[in-house]
């Protein structure tokens, strides 16, 4: 199984590196440090790719763009998102923008192994700890939070917010008018009940939307 690296610290793809070389069956065949260098590979067809473990926190752009262009360029490829960020916050989002899996950077080297196999078998994975909270989420009894409430655009325009980009660099890096992403903007603190980008910011960090 070949596999793609999308992650901006080259320590973090060394350990991966290392917990996949349990597993004889297993190449890296290719690794990128930011969204724009995944896609630019994901654009090579002549690249066999069977898998990409992508962070969501890359330096350009959120990994919620390299999983979209991924299901337009390569859908072949399955995606299995491996973030920092609390699998309750993220993986119901990633999974129904065509992920195969959710994984915390703070799973054991083993469970990495178990949810590249089981998507090598063309299933989803979800860890025991996600499959509890999706119950929970199912039957009403836990409370969404703020940023929940966002549509996938607006998530977007709210990370590369608390990230500290202009309404012009957002609007660059988005291709969108300026006009456009300030409505998103006051969209974004209208349903979160934020009153400033210094308070989406303070939010991201203590809700690890941002590294």
């Amino acid at each position: 199984m070949k596999i793609l690296l999308v992650d901006d610290h080259p320590v973090v793809r060394q350990g991966i590196r290392l917990m996949l070389a349990a597993d004889p069956g297993l190449e890296v065949c290719a690794e990128a440090i930011n969204a724009a260098a995944a896609i630019d590979i994901l654009r090579k067809k002549e690249l066999a790719i069977d898998l990409m473990i992508l962070d969501l926190n890359l330096p350009d752009q959120n990994g919620f763009v390299v999983l979209q262009e991924s299901i337009r360029l390569r859908p072949e490829i399955a995606v299995l998102i491996m973030s920092i960020q609390p699998e309750e916050h993220m993986a119901v989002r990633a999974l129904k923008l065509g992920a195969h899996g959710y994984l915390s950077k703070e799973a054991a080297p083993e469970e990495l192994l178990k949810a590249v196999c089981t998507l090598q078998r063309g299933k989803k994975y979800i860890s025991p700890a996600l499959a509890e909270w999706l119950a929970l989420d199912v039957s009403g009894h836990r409370q969404g939070l703020p940023h929940e409430r966002l549509s996938d655009r607006e998530y977007q325009v709210l990370c590369l917010l608390s990230a500290g980009k202009s309404v012009s660099e957002i609007a660059e890096a988005l291709s969108r008018s300026p006009n456009t992403i300030s409505t998103y903007r006051a969209r974004i603190l209208r349903k979160m009940g934020i009153g400033t980008n210094a308070g989406l910011t303070q939010y991201a960090i203590q809700h690890a939307l941002i590294s």
